[in-house]
C-alpha cells in the first residue's frame, strides 16, 4: 500500500512518465490536490494516500474499488431449447468473465421472475471468479411449446443487467379429444366417433377399440358403427401415437334399448308356513319396470326384481310370472316364470268310478297330490287294507298322474280293482289314504251299483232301433235299384195300360163286358204320365196301343177274397216297354179302385203274357 502512496507522491512531485493514466490537479494556495485515473483498470484497485512532503504529513488511506460489469449470460442449448412435455428438465444459464462484484443470474417469463432456480459459482483462481451458473428446473407441458425465457445477469456494476433470450421447443405425445355424435342413440341407429389430436412431432397412427378389443378395419380419426346394447357397458376408445409416445381416450354411449332377460327365476320348494322368494333380472335402458303375477291371474303381487311370499300355504303353490314391459321403442320385454312347490301333507281326491254289476268286476280310483312324494298310498276297508299287489278279490295299482297340479308336487293315481263284487261291497266305504314326512291325507270312495234289467232293456231298444234303421235303408236302396233298372227298359212314349179284363188287340173289354157293354159305356180310363209307377223286378209292360192315347176299361169292384189286389196277366218273357210313373183308375161312378199293386210279372210263356213279344 505504500507503493501507490509513494508513486502518488512521486507523481505529484514530478509527474513522471509511465503513469500517463494518472494526474494531479489543484494548487498549494487552495490547499487541495486531486488524483485522477483514466481509464481505470482492474489493477488500479488499491489503497491510496496523499502526503505533504514539506510538512511531513500523510493522509488517511483511501480504498479504490474497481467494478467490472458482467457480460451477457449464455443458456446451454439456446437460443432454441428442445424439451419433451412431461419430462423434468434443467435449463442452465452461465456468466463468464472478471465481473466485479459477482453477478446475479435471474430467470424471467413474460416479465415474471421464475422461482425454483439453483445457483452455482465456479472459481478460476484464488480471489477471482471464473464463472457463475444458474439452473432452472421445470416440468414442461405442451402449453410451453414456443414460450420464451430470459436469463439476466445483474450486478452493482450493471443494475439493469444483461439478458439472454431462449425459445422452448416442446415435443409432446398426442393430446386426444374423443366425441360421439349423437351421444344418446336408439339401438340400431348409426353413431359417428371423432378422434381429434394435437402432437409434436405429428401423429403417426390411430388405433380403435371397443371394450378393450380392437375394432378390425378401423383407420384414421373417424369411426362409424351401428349402436347396440353392448356400447352402454363397453366404451369405445381411440389411441393416438407419435414419435414421442401415445395417448388414449374413451367414451361410452347412452344406448336406449328394450328390456332383455338376464337371470331367469329359479323354481322354489319350501315347507308350508315358511317364506318363499323369487328373483329375476332384466336389463334395459331406461331401466324396465318389473311386475310379478300368478300365471292366469292379473293381480300384481309385487314389483322389482325380487318377490317375497311370507308364510306360504298350499293355496300359494303354482307358477309365478316375472314380467317386463317393452321399452319406449316398443321392443324387448316379455315374461319368465318359475314354480313354487309347497311341501305339505298329501291331498287325496276321489275320482269318478263307474257303477258295477253284482258279481262283476269293479274299479275304484283316487288322485293323490303331494310334495314331497308320498311314502305310500293305502286302500283300506272293513276286512283289511292293501298298499300294493293283490289280496283275495282285491288288486291295487298306482301310476303317475298325466299332469302336475300347480306346484303341489307330482300326482299319483291309485286304482283298487275288485273281481266278483259282493253285496257288501256296495254298502261299505273304501278309504284311500297317503302319507309323507309332513303328514297324512285321505278320502272315502263308494262303489255304485248297476242292475241288469235296465241294461237289457236299453240294449234291446238299441238293437231294435238299429234293425229298423237297417230295414229302411235296405228298402230304399232296393226301390232305387228297381226304379233305375225299369227306367233302362222302357221307351220314352207315354201309354195307357189296361189293368183288368183286357186282351191284346184294339178291344178293351172282357167277355162279360162284350155282352152288356156298348160303345158309349167305355168304363174307367187309366191315365199314365211316367213318373211314380214301380214295377216288379221280374217283368215290365209293353205298350201296344196304336192310338197313343187311353185304354178304356170298366170299373171293377174289389173282389171279395182277402187278397183284393188287382192283378195283371203274366208275361211270357220280359219286354221292353215305357214305364208309367203313375196309374189312376177311374170307375163309372168316378170312384178310384183301391189296393192297386204292381203286376205279377214272370218269364213263363203262353197266352197269359200281356203285350209281350215271343223270343
Amino acid at each position: 500500500m505504500l507503493v501507490p502512496a509513494l508513486l502518488f507522491l512521486l507523481f505529484c512531485s514530478s509527474g513522471r512518465a509511465g503513469w500517463s493514466r494518472y494526474w494531479i490537479s489543484g494548487s498549494a494556495a487552495s490547499g487541495q490536490h486531486d488524483l485522477h485515473i483514466r481509464p481505470v483498470e482492474r489493477e488500479d484497485e488499491a489503497l491510496y494516500e496523499c502526503q505533504a512532503t514539506q510538512a511531513g504529513l500523510r493522509s488517511r488511506p483511501a480504498q479504490l474499488h474497481v467494478l467490472v460489469p458482467p457480460e451477457a449470460p449464455q443458456v446451454l442449448g439456446g437460443p432454441s431449447v428442445s424439451l419433451v412435455a412431461g419430462v423434468p428438465a434443467n435449463l442452465t444459464c452461465r456468466s463468464h468473465g472478471e465481473a466485479r462484484p459477482t453477478p446475479e443470474l435471474l430467470w424471467f417469463r413474460d416479465g415474471v421472475r421464475l422461482d425454483g432456480t439453483t445457483f452455482h459459482q465456479t472459481l478460476l483462481k484464488e480471489g477471482s471468479t471464473g464463472s457463475v451458473e444458474s439452473t432452472l428446473s421445470l416440468i414442461p407441458s405442451s402449453h410451453d411449446d414456443g414460450a420464451t425465457l430470459v436469463c439476466r445477469a445483474r450486478s452493482q456494476a450493471l443494475p439493469a443487467g444483461r439478458d439472454t433470450v431462449i425459445t422452448l421447443s416442446l415435443q409432446y405425445p398426442p393430446e386426444v379429444t374423443l366425441s360421439a355424435e349423437p351421444q344418446t342413440v336408439q339401438e340400431g341407429e348409426k353413431v359417428t366417433f371423432l378422434c381429434q389430436a394435437t402432437a409434436q412431432p405429428p401423429v403417426t397412427g390411430y388405433r380403435w377399440a371397443k371394450g378393450g378389443s380392437p375394432v378390425l378395419g378401423a383407420r384414421g380419426p373417424r369411426l362409424e358403427v351401428v349402436a347396440d346394447a353392448s356400447f352402454l357397458t363397453e366404451p369405445v376408445s381411440c389411441e393416438v401415437s407419435n414419435a414421442v409416445g401415445g395417448a388414449n381416450r374413451s367414451t361410452a354411449l347412452d344406448v336406449l334399448f328394450g328390456p332383455t332377460l338376464q337371470a331367469t327365476p329359479e323354481p322354489v320348494s319350501v315347507d308350508v308356513g315358511r317364506d318363499a322368494s323369487f328373483r329375476c333380472a332384466w336389463r334395459g335402458n331406461p331401466l324396465p319396470r318389473i311386475t310379478w303375477t300368478r300365471r292366469g291371474g292379473a293381480q300384481v303381487l309385487g314389483s322389482g326384481p325380487t318377490l317375497r311370499l311370507p308364510s306360504v300355504g298350499p293355496e300359494d303353490a303354482g307358477d309365478y310370472v316375472c314380467r317386463a314391459d317393452p321399452g319406449p321403442s316398443g321392443l324387448g320385454g316379455g315374461a319368465a316364470e318359475a314354480r313354487l312347490t309347497v311341501n305339505a301333507p298329501p291331498v287325496v281326491t276321489a275320482l269318478h268310478s263307474a257303477p258295477a254289476f253284482l258279481r262283476g268286476p269293479a274299479r275304484l280310483q283316487c288322485l293323490v297330490w303331494a310334495s314331497p312324494a308320498p311314502e305310500a298310498v293305502v286302500w283300506s276297508w272293513d276286512e283289511g287294507f292293501l298298499e300294493a299287489g293283490s289280496q283275495g278279490r282285491f288288486l291295487v295299482e298306482t301310476f303317475p298322474a298325466p299332469e302336475g297340479h300347480g306346484g303341489q308336487g307330482p300326482g299319483l293315481i291309485s286304482v283298487l280293482h275288485i273281481s266278483g263284487t259282493q253285496e257288501s261291497d256296495f254298502s261299505r266305504s273304501f278309504n284311500c289314504s297317503a302319507r309323507n314326512r309332513l303328514g297324512e291325507g285321505g278320502t272315502r270312495v263308494s262303489l255304485g251299483r248297476r242292475d241288469w234289467l235296465p241294461t237289457v232293456q236299453i240294449v234291446a231298444g238299441v238293437a231294435a232301433a238299429a234293425t229298423t234303421l237297417l230295414m229302411i235303408i235296405t228298402g230304399v236302396a232296393l226301390c232305387c235299384w228297381r226304379h233305375s233298372k225299369g227306367q233302362s227298359s222302357f221307351s220314352e212314349q207315354k201309354n195307357l195300360v189296361r189293368i183288368a179284363g183286357s186282351s191284346d188287340g184294339s178291344s178293351s173289354r172282357g167277355p162279360e163286358e162284350e155282352e152288356t157293354g156298348s160303345g158309349e159305356d167305355q168304363g174307367p180310363v187309366v191315365h199314365t204320365d211316367h213318373r211314380d209307377l214301380a214295377l216288379d223286378e221280374e217283368g215290365v209292360l209293353e205298350n201296344k196301343d196304336p192310338t197313343n192315347g187311353y185304354y178304356k176299361v170298366r170299373g171293377v169292384s174289389p173282389p171279395s177274397s182277402p187278397d183284393s189286389r188287382v192283378t195283371s196277366p203274366q208275361l211270357k218273357s220280359p219286354g221292353i216297354v215305357n214305364l208309367p210313373s203313375r196309374i189312376v183308375l177311374i170307375s163309372e161312378e168316378s170312384e178310384p179302385v183301391g189296393n192297386l199293386t204292381p203286376p205279377n210279372l214272370n218269364t213263363g210263356g203262353g197266352k197269359d203274357c200281356y203285350n209281350c213279344q215271343d223270343r
